[in-house]
């Protein structure tokens, strides 16, 4: 039995790498977590007349990005939840990447009590955490109204509660991730914990619960330590943490200077993971693996000046990040040292995405920019669209094509 069930998981990875390989963007950042893509189809120019394949309506607001399944965009939004609770709804639509038609939608009323949007604190509102998929079904997490699983043709498989907490600052943000046969969730908002749920049946396989995780927006990611072991990482305030995502589990943990609230991705490389975020601004290079507190042994070095919201990125002993007034930055993976600075204007929330050699940085009101994916961070574009809405979603890349997302549209960048 346990060979079988091995064996099972060893054909669904390998059908997963697959995928990834035709150019699926399954969940946040894309199949590993990285935002680095090799395609080099994507237009680095657009406009509403220029390499604009379509556009859809949505049927409200959100933050979350989308994702691509074969033939079919996902994507999250909410109506409702301005005061009046009692109205909040979310929605999972799915829409016909090659037409940009509407194949379905989903409605989901929420499960009260729910966090409540209190003015800048709340501004991100309720469709904050992208979706994932392993091929099969959609699984999204709607804050307290929980997980849920749909097929891909939008039929409900499973719901299961994550907890009813409020006191979060600042709500649900963390997406979901899959590792193996489980969808893991980092519910610092609702519960102060990380579960784990089987994917086909919702049933509850773990359930861990720390204070740390309630200051948490981070998504957790996959990353193979020395030995070859999947480890489960998690970043919290002050610290990053070393799961065993079989079990939930504390392996190990280290000190960063993450401060405040830890909302942005770790990346990582050759077994040194890197925590960039805070408030203030901080960097961490933790090699990973290892017992209880290895911060003695295994931090590489640790800096002031990073990231609040937007997740860096990783690209040829470099990393690369958007400051939230505008600036982007670029310093040494090796040392942690900048190594160049350059003022392009904006507002960020929506994190970079490494296309070929070039990164992709969405503003939330200034259009797009695209830069080299060098140190000097040469600009070769700056595109923007009459949306006049919010872009706070991170972008999707998949097959030559960029989606983006405002709070009214969902867009198919291309060449026609």
């Amino acid at each position: 039995m346990r060979h079988f069930w091995t064996t099972s998981l060893l054909l669904f990875s390998l059908v997963l790498i697959d995928r990834a390989a035709g150019g699926d963007w399954p969940r946040f950042r894309g199949p590993d977590g990285s935002a680095i893509t090799d395609d080099d189809k994507v237009p680095t120019e657009w406009s509403d007349k220029k390499n604009l394949k379509w556009k859809l309506a949505l049927p409200g607001r959100g933050m979350s990005s989308p994702i691509v399944v074969g033939n079919r965009v996902f994507v999250t939004c909410y109506s409702g939840g301005d005061g009046d609770l009692s109205n909040l709804k979310r929605y999972l639509l799915c829409a016909d990447r090659d037409k940009g038609t509407q194949l379905w939608s989903k409605t989901v009323p929420a499960v009260l009590p729910e966090f409540r949007s209190r003015g800048t604190f709340g501004y991100h509102g309720y469709a904050s955490s992208t979706p994932v998929s392993d091929g099969e079904r959609i699984y999204v997490h709607f804050g307290t109204t929980g997980v849920l699983a749909f097929d891909l043709d939008g039929n409900k498989v499973w719901q299961q509660s994550v907890g009813t907490g409020t006191n979060a600052m600042f709500g649900s943000a963390s997406s979901p991730i899959i590792w193996k046969d489980l969808i893991i969730v980092l519910a610092g908002a609702e519960s102060g914990s990380i579960r784990a749920f089987d994917r086909k049946t919702g049933k509850v396989v773990w359930n861990e619960s720390a204070e740390s995780v309630s200051s948490s927006y981070s998504t957790p990611s996959i990353v193979k330590n020395k030995d070859g072991a999947d480890e489960l990482l998690v970043m919290v305030v002050n610290e990053v943490w070393g799961i065993n995502p079989a079990n939930g589990k504390l392996k190990w943990y280290a000190t960063a200077r993450i401060d405040t609230g830890a909302c942005t991705s770790l990346v990582s490389a050759d077994g040194i993971a890197y925590a960039v975020g805070g408030r203030q601004g901080g960097r961490t290079a933790i090699r990973v693996g290892g017992k209880d507190d290895v911060t003695r042994s295994n931090v590489l070095w640790s800096k002031s000046g990073g990231t609040y919201v937007s997740s860096p990125v990783l690209h040829k002993g470099h990393l690369y990040w958007l400051s939230q007034q505008g600036v982007a930055i670029c310093a040494d993976a090796k040392t942690g040292e900048e190594v160049e600075r350059k003022r392009i204007g904006g507002s960020y929330y929506a994190s970079p995405v490494l296309v070929k050699d070039r990164l992709y940085i969405v503003s939330r009101y200034d259009g797009t920019h695209v830069l080299e994916a060098t140190p000097k961070m040469t600009e070769v574009a700056h595109n923007k669209l009459g949306d006049g809405g919010d872009f706070s979603g991170s972008p999707a890349v998949s097959n030559g094509q960029l989606f983006l997302r405002s709070d009214k549209f969902l867009y198919c960048i291309g060449k026609k």
